[in-house]
């Protein structure tokens, strides 16, 4: 076999690979989010002190991001991943074990913190895999990361139906996880600094071509959260449902989420970025005013679904579009990037205060008002068309390739 086809080979193995890193961080947030409202219950806490604890998520991941590119760089980026994809994996069992608002505080903080910091070095491998292969597989990516949320959701479903404690729910699917995440992170690459390169930058002010996308991946990446995060609180509460119901309704949501992203690219490729996200915008906004008005708790199951349907590839088309927005391409990726995903960190505790002044209903309202920005917004994406596939292909090449 000569070195070409070798390198593509192990390119291949390390796509495999990374897709199964992206599996397992999926589990672990949809198994903690069906057990939210078993969480709220143990720590005795209302709608707002539960939005406030959960706003930590934010501050953790906030904080610890901008570590991951300097641990990777210390460690290479095989060793980094392992480390922190089996922290993150651990930190599932944290909030099951807080018995008041001060030690979930606590616990969502560290659980923050090793999701983003997870987060970043996957995401980054996975850039590396696409430049060696030398085509688009990051949507493909993020489709394994749904398709891992729904498993793990759906047996977070079966727990709650069975009245499981989170706790030893939590326990068995960390060590699962934990064991499944050190296999997967054999064959990812293994990438190493030269002895010259500087520690990358702790943080990058997003130019201002990227503030527009990013802000209708706010939009899309706030519906995700809100919905993730206050599905199963929101049919117990407002429409009285059972615990294994409202959990069945977070997993709902996650498989129209996992199936949109999995079918996304064909959709893309025969309507363009902009229709599509504009149709997105438009089903978003018909699911959320399925929620608000549900009186039964299949309206509103079916409302998630579809808000799940509507806002799930629009991430990675904010992202292909910074790619093409300006002159520094890394610079505009990573400004959307932190927009959108600081987005989910704190549509959870605005959800809750909202909720805590008002009602679940009114917040999702909110969620709905916000997807409209979909619709109205989606024009900003035309510079991914503009660009097309010609413009990524000649950018993949001027990229000298990773170092194994």
């Amino acid at each position: 076999m000569s070195d070409v086809s070798q390198a593509r080979e192990e390119a291949r193995r390390a796509r495999y690979a990374v897709a199964a890193v992206f599996a397992v961080h999926g589990a672990v947030t949809g198994s903690f989010a069906t057990r939210v409202p078993w969480i709220q219950d143990h720590a005795s806490l209302g709608s707002g002190r539960l939005g406030f604890a959960l706003a930590f998520t934010a501050f953790g991941a906030s904080c610890a991001m901008p570590l991951a590119g300097r641990i990777s760089h210390r460690f290479g980026s095989r060793t980094a991943l392992r480390g922190l994809l089996a922290l993150w994996t651990l930190c599932l069992v944290l909030p099951s074990l807080a018995p008041n608002l001060y030690t979930l505080c606590l616990a969502m903080f560290t659980y923050g913190a090793s999701a983003g910091m997870a987060d970043v070095a996957m995401n980054a491998l996975g850039v590396e895999v696409e430049r060696l292969l030398d085509k688009s597989i990051m949507s493909g990516l993020h489709g394994m990361w749904s398709a891992g949320a729904l498993t793990g959701s759906a047996a977070g479903t079966l727990a709650a139906h069975l009245g499981s404690d989170a706790r030893l729910h939590f326990a068995l699917t960390a060590a699962v996880l934990t064991v499944a995440g050190m296999v997967a992170c054999t064959w990812v690459l293994d990438l190493q600094p030269t002895e010259d390169e500087e520690p990358p930058p702790r943080f990058a002010l997003p130019p201002r071509s990227a503030l527009l996308i990013g802000t209708v991946g706010f939009c899309a990446v706030f519906a995700e959260g809100a919905s993730l995060d206050w599905s199963a609180v929101f049919l117990r509460d407002r429409l009285d449902s059972s615990a294994g119901v409202a959990a069945a309704c977070t997993t709902g949501f996650m498989l129209t989420m996992a199936v949109a992203r999995i079918a996304g690219d064909a959709v893309v490729n025969r309507f363009g970025a902009v229709r599509t996200v504009r149709a997105g915008g438009v089903l978003a906004v018909l699911g959320g005013l399925l929620i608000v008005v549900a009186g039964h708790p299949a309206l509103a199951m079916g409302g998630f679904a579809l808000m799940g349907l509507g806002i799930a590839v629009v991430v990675p088309l904010c992202f292909a579009a910074a790619g093409h927005a300006g002159p520094n391409p890394s610079q505009a990726i990573a400004g959307v990037a932190t927009i959108t995903y600081t987005s989910g960190l704190i549509a959870p505790s605005l959800i809750g205060g909202v909720a805590q002044a008002t009602s679940l209903v009114v917040s999702f309202g909110v969620v709905t008002a916000l997807a409209c920005g979909l619709a109205v917004c989606a024009g900003v994406l035309r510079t991914a068309e503009r660009g097309g596939r010609a413009e990524v292909s000649r950018q993949a090449a001027a990229v000298p390739g990773p170092r194994p």
